[in-house]
């Protein structure tokens, strides 16, 4: 778990999430604009689409998968730091992009076969918030260190060089463990597959997800660094959202005997919309702040559902299936960013991309709510 948990936060929290607190240093520099982060945003999307896909037909075992995307992480991250044209950053970061979606699906599958296998129904649930609470931990940590890199005027070349150096040691630890000795259970015959209706319901709900966040999930840093310049105060607002989301895992875990997957994603997506427009009605730092604890500390259970709800569809064969969501998911990650670089092109800001997107999460909440398997009558 702890293992899964280290993968997940270099994977995640520095391969798909460090451009976050970078990009406003690299504003700083002049390196790049808004729409031109848009872009590259959207490249690291884009990879993480084609890792998606690929992920469904790679016929690599869980070790080589994690171990390749891990290296992948650190080495296109740090090459961050040395790389200085948009072409060079924009193939990078969707190398980058990539190599996460490799790690979140095998590192995820792997560990959660393994936990059913070996645990408990509230034993392996535990161990799986440790796993996904990687994600806000990498977060976090990379938040944490960008912010006291940027009060110390150190370049956002050498903030990219230090991540990638922490994805590689992150690398190095989990080499041995992750899809290690232990074999993977048989799967089970599967109760549906990626092109049932109820699979493919649950894919376009994950992709209206992706298209939700993802827009708070990259520009929070900017947005909160406009309402307040001070870096010393504006560059705690990633680390807040990482802290929530890592804490978040366990208070799903802990519900979890409570409430079904598919009722903690759908109270997921009702809060996170909430958290999505409250800038709109909240203007300032508070409501950046409010929406950082909001955003973040739901897309993570939004996560861990929406995985926990493919097994139930598919079975403990799920790995197609969750493929098959990342894949939805990149592809609404990918139209945010473009959009806000549309905006931003045209001299509007955030608040439309932020309503379309706290629409899209509401309507998700009421389609998977509709559509909610009905509870057995003896």
């Amino acid at each position: 778990a702890l293992a899964g948990c280290a993968a997940l936060a270099a994977a995640m929290g520095i391969g798909r999430f460090a451009f976050t607190p970078i990009l406003p240093m690299m504003q700083a520099e002049g390196a790049l604009d808004v729409a031109q982060g848009g872009w590259l945003a959207s490249a690291n999307y884009l990879g993480y689409l084609v890792g998606g896909l690929t992920a469904i037909r790679i016929s690599w075992g869980a070790r080589t998968a994690i171990r390749v995307g891990l290296c992948a992480v650190g080495a296109s991250t740090l090459a961050m730091g040395v790389a200085h044209s948009l072409g060079a950053w924009i193939a990078l970061r969707g190398i980058a992009g990539a190599a996460s979606a490799w790690v979140l699906v095998f590192a995820s599958a792997w560990c959660l076969d393994q936990f059913e296998s070996r645990a408990g129904p509230r034993r392996a649930a535990m161990l799986g918030a440790v796993v996904f609470s990687g994600v806000g931990v990498g977060i976090a940590l990379a938040g944490i260190l960008c912010t006291l890199l940027l009060i110390e005027k150190v370049s956002a070349d050498d903030a990219w060089i230090a991540l990638g150096a922490v994805s590689l040691a992150a690398a190095a630890t989990t080499w041995r463990i992750l899809g290690g000795t232990a074999g993977r259970p048989p799967a089970a015959p599967s109760s549906a597959t990626p092109r049932s209706a109820d699979a493919i319901r649950l894919a376009v709900c994950y992709g209206a997800f992706g298209f939700g966040y993802i827009i708070p999930a990259t520009f929070l840093s900017t947005m909160a660094r406009d309402a307040f310049p001070d870096p010393a105060v504006y560059g705690w607002t990633w680390p807040l959202f990482g802290a929530a989301a890592a804490a978040s895992t366990f208070c799903a875990a802990a519900w979890g005997g409570r409430l079904s997957a598919r009722a903690l994603w759908i109270a997921g997506h009702v809060a996170m919309a909430v958290g999505v427009v409250i800038p709109l009605a909240l203007p300032g730092l508070a409501g950046i702040i409010a929406s950082g604890a909001l955003v973040g500390g739901t897309f993570m259970v939004v996560t861990m559902a929406g995985m926990q709800e493919a097994r139930r569809v598919a079975g403990v064969g799920s790995r197609r299936l969750i493929a098959a969501m990342t894949s939805s998911f990149a592809a609404g990650q990918i139209a945010g960013p473009l959009l806000v670089s549309f905006l931003a092109a045209r001299g509007h800001g955030f608040a439309p991309a932020l309503a379309l997107a706290g629409a899209g999460l509401a309507a998700s909440a009421f389609t998977l709510a509709i559509h909610s398997p009905k509870p057995r009558t003896s």
